[in-house]
């Protein structure tokens, strides 16, 4: 009978794992550090020169030489403005309208600029140290002959800030009463009477394109939803 033999098999060599160096255990345990937020700057940009390229009736031209906020040096055309006020005058009379949907006064006029004529509300430049609220009294006789009692300021904002100088206070002015308009010369309107519903649905149309318009009519809207007028 032959011997048998034990013959195991060839054993496989260990392999070991990979150790970590100290700097990818690091990297694996710790989560990464979020960046922090740059705080806004409040840094006006220095304006090393300002030359007068324009001079009109209305506003002038300066092409300005600035150190931007950021350190860069730039020129700037600006077109300064004095300043403009808008006027939201409402009819809120039962004997007129309803008023859960009140009346607005608007204008209808042609706008060389534009190409086109545009519904609008009141509005009209500030004059050389004329109070803003004296302003919209006069613009509102001028083009509309009405007057109202009650005025509140709506807001302030910048029409093109990015060349235009020119702000915008919009003030809205109720317990009104109609008289004679006085527009100046070159003014040709028109003046619409207008349920806010059907203000809001022409703007939501894409059928009312000025800016000062869109914005002081949501503004008056969104105030009454809110219970604030």
């Amino acid at each position: 009978m032959a011997a048998s033999t034990n013959k195991s098999a060839p054993s496989k060599p260990k392999t070991k794992a990979p150790t970590k160096t100290a700097n990818q255990a690091t990297t694996a345990t710790k989560a990464p550090a979020k960046a922090k937020a740059k705080k806004p700057s409040t840094t006006k940009a220095q304006l090393l020169s300002s030359k007068l390229a324009y001079q009109g009736k209305v506003f002038s031209v300066y092409t300005d030489e600035v150190i931007e906020p950021n350190g860069h040096r730039n020129t700037r055309d600006v077109i300064r403005h004095n300043g403009s006020v808008v006027i939201l005058a409402v009819d809120e009379s039962t004997a007129t309208g309803s008023p859960t949907d009140p009346i607005l006064i608007l204008e209808r006029q042609y706008r060389h600029a534009a190409g086109q004529y545009l519904v609008e509300l009141p509005a009209g430049r500030v004059e050389p140290g004329e109070a803003t609220l004296a302003a919209a009294r006069r613009e509102m006789i001028e083009e509309t002959g009405y007057r109202a009692k009650k005025w509140t300021l709506l807001t302030k904002y910048f029409a093109s800030p990015g060349f235009l100088g020119e702000w915008m206070q919009i003030y809205l002015a109720r317990d009104i009463r109609i008289g004679a308009a006085q527009p100046e010369p070159d003014e040709q309107i028109e003046i619409i009477r207008l349920p806010l519903s059907k203000a809001l649905a022409l703007i939501a149309a894409n059928q009312i394109h000025d800016g000062k318009t869109i914005i002081g009519i949501s503004l008056y809207d969104a105030a009454r939803r809110a219970g604030r007028l």
